[in-house]
């Protein structure tokens, strides 16, 4: 059974970064379609940052040019560069695969951006 374990979250002044890492671990386990989510409080979770099928970094619109996606093979996590922090980045990061395809979710990590 596949883990995700997500880590790097915390309180943090606009303008600022922070560095998500999203630990994969069971059997068999791989990065492939790995991605980060975000959720607002009553708001649906909302696939941020991700790779394409060809390995390109795609982002959705707010985050673009400020997020930032990578994977480690070494320690078999895919981390989030947050660069550049606005408040309204404030939210509970996830990590998973697709809507097709979850994982069981992870338990998140808070970040929160003052202003």
């Amino acid at each position: 059974q596949v883990q995700l374990v997500e880590s790097g979250g915390g309180l943090v002044q606009a303008g600022g970064s922070l560095r998500l890492s999203c630990e994969v671990s069971g059997s068999m386990t791989s990065l492939e379609g790995i991605g980060w989510y975000r959720q607002i409080p009553q708001r649906s979770r909302e696939l941020v940052a991700r790779f394409s099928i060809l390995g390109d970094p795609i982002f959705v619109d707010d985050v673009r040019g400020r997020f930032a996606i990578f994977k480690d093979n070494t320690k078999n996590s895919v981390d989030l560069q947050m660069d550049n922090l606005k408040p309204e980045d404030t939210a509970v990061y996830f990590c998973n695969r697709d809507s097709s395809r979850l994982y069981a979710w992870g338990r998140g990590t808070q970040v929160t951006v003052s202003s």
